[in-house]
Formats: structure tokens, sequence, C-alpha cells
């Protein structure tokens, strides 16, 4: 005689509480306070702060400010600095972007193979991006000097004559962005690395079954499949590559005159050293406002077109 033990466990009345507890959507939703907290406080609260001294004459000292509604937006699109630091930002993202995926995308090949000293040489390339950009900025500083410069003295070492790299707006413009390419391109390595080693490998032998080369495989394999790696390398390059500070403050300054000041540093320079705490602060509205635009447009694009190859 068989019995059947499913019938015998009795079923769980309704109401009573067996499964989900009857408050734990509430409780959960309460574990999101310390965060909203934390952003509102951080984030929110500055945004809001730095929105409201964009419209007033604050010199960042005096208790007193007056109100001047968009007089200093208005004052932005005149200043010839400002479109300067504008264009040298949009130089300093797109170059920045464009130098780090070339180098992170040929690192990641390189490195994806098994080879001996693989994960050394990983290490050694992400290295830099654990230095502080000051310190980096300093090192490169120190090798392009006109006078002691390393670079100079091996041209000098060579039979040729010192050049003045940082004294020229746009030698200055490409060493800025190169030297932040070569610092941050372990992070577009790293990326890559992970979309990479995300591929079946299937795929490849598939391709070389039907006779597909290396540069089809390239092609029809392997830059589909990054597409997400792609949109989060690009979006993650152009947003610190539009916010460039450190390196351009070490290495010229924002010179000669301001033919190098991206709007972070023309910032500090219109905070700190004019004493236009409330003009800086429009300065800063816009900059966020173009970086959350560029990154929303950016994002779609990507997404969309990796939607259209799926």
């Amino acid at each position: 005689m068989t019995t059947n033990t499913a019938s015998a466990v009795p079923e769980p009345k309704r109401g009573t509480g067996v499964g989900i507890p009857r408050f734990a959507g509430r409780s959960l939703d309460l574990l999101y306070l310390p965060a909203i907290a934390v952003l509102g406080v951080f984030t929110l609260w500055p945004l809001a702060n730095g929105v409201l001294l964009s419209l007033t004459d604050w010199d960042g000292f005096s208790p007193q400010r007056s109100f001047v509604g968009i007089e200093n937006y208005l004052r932005l699109f005149e200043d010839p600095n400002f479109r300067t630091a504008l264009g040298n930002t949009f130089l300093y993202g797109v170059g920045s972007t464009v130098l780090q995926q070339v180098i992170g995308l040929g690192l990641a090949l390189a490195l994806d193979r098994h080879v001996r000293g693989r994960g050394v040489a990983r290490a050694i390339i992400y290295l830099p991006v654990l230095v502080s950009p000051v310190v980096m900025g300093t090192m490169y500083y120190l090798f392009l000097s006109y006078n002691g410069g390393g670079l100079n003295d091996l041209i000098i070492a060579l039979g040729g004559q010192r050049t003045a790299w940082l004294s020229d707006s746009g030698t200055a413009i490409a060493l800025i962005v190169a030297v932040n390419s070569l610092q941050f391109a372990g992070i577009s390595m790293v990326i890559y690395l992970a979309g990479l080693q995300s591929i079946p490998t299937v795929y490849y032998e598939a391709a070389r079954l039907d006779g597909a080369g290396a540069v089809q495989s390239f092609r029809h394999i392997t830059v589909p499949m990054l597409q997400p790696a792609f949109a989060t390398s690009i979006v993650l390059n152009l947003i610190g590559g539009m916010k460039l500070f450190d390196v351009i403050q070490v290495l010229t300054a924002g010179g000669p005159g301001y033919a190098t000041h991206s709007v972070s540093t023309l910032i500090a320079k219109m905070y700190f050293g004019s004493q236009r705490a409330g003009y800086a602060s429009s300065m800063g509205v816009v900059l966020f406002l173009i970086i959350a635009v560029f990154t929303l447009v950016l994002n779609t694009v990507l997404n969309r077109r990796r939607m259209d190859q799926l």
C-alpha cells in the first residue's frame, strides 16, 4: 500500500504570512534611504547650490551676494576665453576618447592571447591608472620642460636644438591629450579584455571552418560582440576627458594665455584667481549640461546600434 506524500503535506493558508512577509516591501524600501541620503547630500544639494550661485555675483568670500539672474550666462557667450576653453574641452574629450579606444583595444587584443607573462603585462599597463594625475602630470612636465627636460636633453645629445613643447598652444593641447590617454588607456584595456573573454570561442571556430580570415572574424564577430564594451568605454572616457583638470593645471596651467584652458581649469581660475564665484558657477552648470546631453545622446546612439546588430 502506497501513500501520496505530497498530498499529506498541508497547504499553507492564505494570509498566514508564509512566503514573503507582509511588510517586506516596506522594509526593503527603507534600505534605499542611506543611498538616497548620500546622493542628496553629496550630489543633488551641491548641484542645486551651484545653480543658485550662478544666479548671483558672489565673490566666493564675502557673506553678501546680489541676485543678477541670467546675467552670468549671457556673459559666457560674449567671453572669448570661455569660448576657447569650451572648444578645448571638446578637443580633450573627443581626442582622449578616440586615442584611448585605439590604444585600449589594441592592448586588449594583444594581451587576450595565451602568452607568457600576460598577467604581469596587464598589471604594468594598468598601473598608471592608480597614479594621481597630478603626479603623472608632474612627471611629464619634467620630461617636456624647456630647460633640463629629459626630451630636450636627449635631442641635444643627438645634435638637435631645444624645443618649447608646452609654449605652443597646438602642441600643448596634443600633448595633454596624449598624456591623459596614455595614463587611462588601461581602463579601456580592462573593459575590452572583459568583453573579449565573454565571446564564445565557438564563433571563431565556425568562422575558420567557413574560411574566414583574422580580419573578417574581427569585423563580423569581435566588433559586434564588443558593442557593450564600446558603449561603456566610450562614455567613461568622454566624461573623463571633458572634465580634464589636473594634467592641464600641472603641464600648462591653461597657458600660454588662455590657449589651453578647459572649462574645468577656467572655473578654478575664475573662482580662486578672479574671485568671481557666481560667474564660475555658471560655467560649471553649463559644463554639467553639456556632459549630460553628450552622455545621453551617446548612450542612445550606441544602444540603438547594438540592438540593430543583435
